[in-house]
């Protein structure tokens, strides 16, 4: 899948397959930076700040969220540098557009070291998972071999509850990144993606070529592959490396939270009717949960934080 999809993302436009919620509504963006705002305020209003965005697809969502931090919270502004991790070429010159200023990473490894606040949408299932198959005598470990797939006893140890025959999906980098940026100080991450609430069982891998489903398997590199983010195991991950976990939330709950409504009827003011409709069609397409409010997740991982983040409940 790791192999597959950098060659998928090295030669293809992935938005010609999907859409992500920026390219959707421009408040989405604009209520990330406004969360990244008030997080900069409990962390102290540190000077310098790092504002990060993992996997920024065209950049629209960091554009979108400058232009909110800068009316709404000027300081944080001034405070802030934008440091994108994408390994896209492609995608980097659409981000270039965009947000002409920031500074560009291959991975997190070389971000600075510092207070730092990141956001991630639709990050996570992009990265590679491992299957493992349930059987009588313990866990199998799926592999793919000239189209198909094949098992062989597994060499970790699965923590999930599975009848034989079931498949539990781990996704190692998703959690070493968590882990990497959970250690460290002064550190507040917002991740969004889609997933079940808690860890279950079940085979979330899926393909999508020019707009539609596909066979996972076949062309590998000319289909986007995803699998569902096991938020829990991250969350999981976060507290054991000493940072506190807030969530995950339905997206639709979270966006409600945080203002999202009220931002839409503020742009829609002085709007023309047409821009009018696409503001509320797109606000419903990223709340109702039968749209993407209740599949889409959102999971907060703070360390350094004086207060819990705005979006989520107290806990």
């Amino acid at each position: 899948m790791g192999r597959a999809n950098a060659a998928y993302y090295a030669a293809r436009d992935p938005f010609a397959d999907f859409t992500t919620a920026p390219e959707i509504c421009q408040a989405f963006g604009e209520v990330l930076g406004l969360w990244a705002a008030i997080v900069w305020q409990s962390m102290g209003s540190p000077s310098p700040v790092i504002l990060t965005e993992a996997g920024p697809g065209r950049g629209t969502l960091m554009q979108d969220a400058l232009r909110a931090i800068s009316s709404a919270m000027p300081a944080f502004r001034a405070a802030l540098s934008v440091h994108l991790v994408e390994t896209s070429r492609r995608l980097r010159e659409a981000q270039r557009n965009r947000v002409p200023d920031a500074i560009w990473h291959d991975s997190i490894d070389t971000l600075p070291a510092g207070p730092a606040i990141l956001l991630a949408n639709e990050f996570f299932d992009a990265l590679p998972i491992r299957q493992f198959v349930r059987t009588d005598s313990g866990w199998n470990e799926r592999f793919v071999q000239d189209g198909t797939f094949i098992e062989q006893p597994a060499d970790i140890d699965i923590a999930l509850a599975a009848q034989p025959g079931e498949i539990a999906e781990v996704n190692g980098p998703a959690r070493a990144i968590v882990a990497q940026l959970a250690a460290r100080a002064q550190t507040a991450c917002l991740f969004v993606d889609y997933g079940p609430e808690h860890s279950a069982p079940g085979d979330s891998l899926q393909a999508l070529r020019n707009g539609t489903q596909a066979d996972p398997l076949t062309d590998p590199g000319s289909a986007d592959l995803t699998a569902h983010v096991d938020f829990e195991a991250l969350a999981h991950v976060a507290r054991a490396a000493g940072a506190a976990a807030y969530g995950p939330v339905p997206q639709g709950i979270f966006l409600a939270q945080m203002g999202l409504p009220a931002r839409i009827d503020r742009l829609a003011r002085n709007a023309p009717p047409a821009q009018v409709m696409r503001l509320i069609a797109g606000s419903r397409r990223l709340m109702e949960p039968h749209a993407m409010g209740r599949l889409f997740k959102v999971l907060a991982i703070c360390n350094g934080v004086s207060s819990p983040p705005p979006g989520f409940d107290p806990v």
